[in-house]
């Protein structure tokens, strides 16, 4: 006797559905929203999740300034880049760079590091957009607000 073979087809460009997801970042810890948004522009929260295919979400993030850190890493924590020239390392905090011209760049430079590197992945990071303040430009696509900090309350051992 066979049994049932319980198996889900691959999902292809043209059978993904894109939602708009709104997320308020003020307040959240970079690293706990970064996995969340993370994983909406992979698409693993959906059942036809298909590692080689763009099937994740659009996601809008606002007040991205007003992130926030745990334990002292606002002041020790360390952010290295190179110029290319010889000597040419340097080095910043996540103070100056909030409190500078760009400051959602910590909470996009978060999420990009939890995305594969790659063609895909470039891709993927197309569909996050990131806003300073608390006004954006998307508000035609009708986005779902996200309480991200209830999922957080939610997934707390003990809570």
């Amino acid at each position: 006797m066979k049994a049932l073979m319980k198996t889900t087809k691959p999902a292809t460009p043209a059978t993904v559905e894109k939602k708009w997801h709104l997320i308020d970042a003020e307040g959240l810890v970079v690293g706990r929203v970064a996995t969340i948004i993370a994983n909406l522009l992979r698409g693993k929260h959906k059942p036809s999740f298909t590692p080689y295919i763009d099937c994740g979400d659009n996601v809008v993030v606002i007040n991205a300034d007003k992130v926030r850190f745990t334990g002292r890493k606002m002041q020790k924590k360390v952010y290295y880049k190179h110029t290319g020239y010889a000597g040419g390392i340097k080095e910043t905090t996540p103070a100056k760079v909030l409190g500078g011209r760009f400051p959602e760049r910590v909470l996009e430079k978060a999420v990009e590091r939890m995305i594969p590197r790659g063609p895909l992945g470039r891709q993927q990071m197309r569909n996050l957009r990131i806003f300073a303040g608390a006004e954006h430009s998307h508000t035609a696509q009708n986005p779902e607000v996200l309480d991200v900090a209830a999922m957080n309350r939610k997934n707390k051992v003990g809570a």
